[in-house]
């Protein structure tokens, strides 16, 4: 065997030694957002369990920026290994990629999808004046007066604001966006009156209906949300098949061998069978909902032409 032919076998052997004792290393889970907000709770709930799975350290590096793009291309840029992965959310996957005409990434070519971990609703609210109890009742306040209801939303292109469009085209209502710099100052105006409608996750919308400060007409899960049980879904109110939901999961670099994605997968099939990581998740305002990585691929690949639809009918575009 030829000097160079053995270099090549003796490099596959100890690539396939590699892949079979994976992890060899702390294993790094990148968030492109900063400390503290939803995704790195999320990311913290699950890494004492996983490292005690995976027998190596997890830990949570934080590459925040550009919507999370900065984020996803260190972790693109990372040897294909499995010691390096991103939590990343809807945004970050299946919105970006229609939001910016220059996105340096390409989500189905440039990840390897590992595991969906959880799926986040949102909430339909209005500010306690509006003379509607529920959203049929909204939707006819709504119609009667097209053009006056404001909607806020945490800024162009997010989630608060394409569900609120997906929900016009429904309905075709009428009504205005007006974006915020972040969901806290859009939760002001509704308070305060300046906007009259507004579409955000549960676990802040929870705390302002209980308060009276808001009131939350409907979910946007197909179930009934633990967090406010008396409020109905969408569809029960009326709206068939309106079922528009955020998710959480998680993505290693292209080209990440199979037999490392399938440890990776079943390492957090492990976790998310935990009853305490469930009830953590639902009090964190996020349904657990698993996926293991040719179910999150498939899921990934079904969402991204209906968010990019989304984005066309809303106008969003950024650069």
């Amino acid at each position: 065997m030829s000097t160079f032919r053995t270099l090549l076998v003796g490099a596959a052997l100890a690539w396939t030694a590699a892949v079979h004792g994976f992890p060899t290393k702390p294993v790094r889970i990148v968030v492109g957002f900063p400390a503290g907000g939803p995704l790195d709770q999320h990311a913290r709930l699950l890494t004492d369990k996983l490292q005690a799975v995976l027998g190596q350290p997890v830990v949570v590096d934080y590459k925040a920026g550009a919507g999370g793009t900065v984020g996803a291309q260190d972790v693109m840029k990372a040897p294909p290994d499995g010691h390096t992965l991103m939590l990343a959310n809807t945004g970050v996957m299946v919105i970006n990629p229609a939001l910016y005409s220059r996105l340096p990434y390409a989500t189905l070519k440039d990840f390897t999808p590992i595991a969906r971990t959880a799926m986040q609703p949102l909430a339909l609210l209005v500010n306690p004046n509006v003379p509607a109890k529920n959203l049929q009742e909204f939707m006819a306040y709504a119609k009667s007066k097209p053009g006056q209801i404001n909607y806020g939303s945490a800024g162009n292109g997010g989630i608060s604001h394409l569900v609120p469009e997906m929900f016009k085209t429904a309905t075709g209502l009428f009504m205005v966006h007006i974006p915020y710099r972040g969901s806290a100052p859009a939760f002001t105006d509704l308070m305060g009156g300046q906007v009259q409608f507004m579409a955000e996750s549960i676990p802040q919308a929870a705390a302002y209906h209980k308060q009276g400060k808001v009131r939350a007409l409907a979910v946007t899960s197909r179930a009934r949300n633990p967090a406010l049980p008396d409020v109905p879904t969408v569809i029960e109110s009326g709206l068939k098949g309106f079922e528009v939901v955020g998710f959480y999961g998680f993505l290693a670099p292209a080209g990440t061998p199979k037999d490392v994605v399938a440890k990776l997968s079943d390492a957090f099939g492990q976790v998310m069978q935990s009853p305490e990581v469930k009830s953590r998740m639902v009090s964190q305002g996020a349904d657990p909902a698993f996926l293991g990585a040719d179910d999150f691929a498939k899921f990934l690949a079904a969402e991204m032409p209906r968010w990019a639809d989304a984005v066309k009918k809303s106008g969003a575009k950024l650069d």
